[in-house]
C-alpha cells in the first residue's frame, strides 16, 4: 500500500455525483473481479465533508505494480468522460490509517420473510407476525446503489470508513475493494 491513483468525478448537468460514483464503483468492481486482484483497496477522501453520500473522489491504494496493471484494463470503458485519473503517486509519509468495510444492512422485512417461511417452514401470516413491516433497519452510512451481476437485483452497497489508526495492519480486499480486517492510508 505504498502508491493511490485519485479518480475525481466531472461535475456533469445530467447525473448526480451519487449516480456517477455508483457506476464508477460498479465498474471498478467488474475490473476488480476480472482481474482477481486482493491487493487493491480504497477510499473516499471527501467522505467527512459530505452531508451524506461518498463525495466525487475515490482514491484506490496497492502497491505500484498492482496499481497499474488494474489501469491497464479496460475496466474504466463509458466513464473515462465522467472521471480525472491521476498518475501513480507514491503515499505521503507520515499518514494514519484506517479500516474501509462493507456494512451489510437487512432492510427488507419482505425479503426476510421469505427467507424465515424457506428455511422454517412458516405460512406467510406467522412470518409477518415474527417479522413486521416496521422492522426495517436504517443505516445512515454513506453508500452506493449498485446491481447485482449474478441475480441483477439492486442493492445498496453501505460503506464505513472506521477510526484512524496508527499502525497499518495488511490483509486482502474483496472485489470492491473493501476489507474488515486491511487498512488503507489515510490522507
Amino acid at each position: 500500500m505504498d502508491h493511490y491513483v485519485d479518480i475525481t468525478l466531472h461535475p456533469d448537468p445530467e447525473f448526480a455525483a451519487a449516480q456517477l460514483m455508483s457506476a464508477l464503483l460498479s465498474k471498478l468492481h467488474r475490473g476488480l473481479h476480472d482481474t482477481r486482484r486482493d491487493d487493491i483497496g480504497i477510499s473516499f477522501p471527501e467522505v467527512e465533508r459530505c452531508a451524506r453520500g461518498l463525495g466525487s473522489h475515490l482514491r484506490l491504494h496497492g502497491s505500484a505494480q498492482a496499481l497499474a496493471s488494474l489501469l491497464a484494463q479496460n475496466w474504466l470503458t463509458g466513464m473515462r468522460d465522467h472521471v480525472q485519473l491521476s498518475e501513480p503517486s507514491s503515499v505521503p509519509t507520515g499518514v494514519q490509517y484506517r479500516h474501509v468495510s462493507r456494512v451489510q444492512v437487512d432492510s427488507n422485512p419482505e425479503r426476510l420473510r421469505r427467507r424465515l417461511i424457506k428455511r422454517h417452514d412458516l405460512t406467510e401470516e406467522q412470518a409477518r407476525q415474527r417479522i413486521p413491516d416496521d422492522a426495517a433497519k436504517h443505516c445512515n452510512l454513506p453508500f452506493a446503489s449498485l446491481r447485482s451481476h449474478g441475480s441483477g437485483q439492486a442493492f445498496r452497497l453501505f460503506i464505513r470508513h472506521g477510526p484512524l489508526l496508527d499502525t497499518p495492519h495488511p490483509g486482502r480486499f474483496g472485489s470492491y475493494g473493501l476489507s474488515p480486517t486491511a487498512t488503507v492510508p489515510w490522507f
